[in-house]
């Protein structure tokens, strides 16, 4: 199998993290984003999406990351994509979940507009409002994650047992370091999000997204 990726896609970071958690083998290949490698070519031939990641296992490709992650979690056996049928749509759930209320306004609103130059909106007054109102969604977003989806009993997002709906929110969640978000007024967030960053490749995994957030220090942000 081959993984094609960039280490700071938001996207891309679940799956390697998954891949590296669970031994897989697969070759990783990195599409560099920052030099437009995804607008080649070569790449679009393999996602005319222009996005990463993609996943190639012989002739079968998949270029979602939920869905890549599915596959991956079938295709190893793995515990964390429980077969048993409420289980199951539970982590489904949940994915979709963060696939739409917390990439669409967390990521998309709040801080892509903000640290990428294409994401900027004609007008400053465009541009300021989209990241007022991806604060606001934000943070309704992380107080429902809090309150409700985790509340004070749950250790992963969907039980006792980390499913593969850890990682893949707990990514999109970290996002908001880049901006040093406090999550100090949602502390199950913090506990849930503190127990994903312990795990052993965590940090290989988010080196360069930590490098890239370090230099951008200097920058103010809205932030939740």
């Amino acid at each position: 199998m081959k993984l094609y990726y960039h280490p700071v896609s938001t996207t891309s970071r679940p799956v390697w993290l998954f891949i590296a958690e669970n031994d897989i083998k697969c070759e990783l290949r990195v599409v560099d984003l920052m030099k437009g490698e995804h607008h080649q070519p070569e790449y679009v031939a393999i996602n005319p999406n222009r996005m990463v990641p993609v996943l190639e296992d012989g002739d079968f490709r998949l270029t979602e990351s939920s869905a890549i992650l599915k596959y991956l979690a079938e295709k190893t056996g793995s515990s964390a994509y429980p077969k048993e049928l409420h289980s199951r749509a539970k982590v489904n759930e949940m994915m979709d979940w963060i696939n739409t209320q917390v990439c669409r306004e967390f990521a998309y609103g709040l801080v892509y507009p903000q640290i990428f130059p294409n994401h900027k909106r004609r007008s400053d007054e465009a541009h300021a409002g989209t990241i007022a109102w991806g604060k606001e969604k934000a943070q309704g977003w992380l107080k429902i994650l809090d309150e409700n989806l985790l509340g004070t009993k749950k250790k992963y997002l969907c039980g006792e047992q980390i499913t593969i709906a850890d990682y893949f929110g707990s990514p999109f969640v970290a996002l908001g370091e880049i901006l040093r978000c406090n999550y100090s007024a949602y502390p199950n967030v913090n506990r849930w999000l503190g127990r994903m960053k312990a795990l052993k490749n965590w940090g290989k995994v988010h080196e360069v997204f930590y490098g890239f957030a370090a230099s951008l220090k200097d920058k103010a942000f809205e932030a939740v």
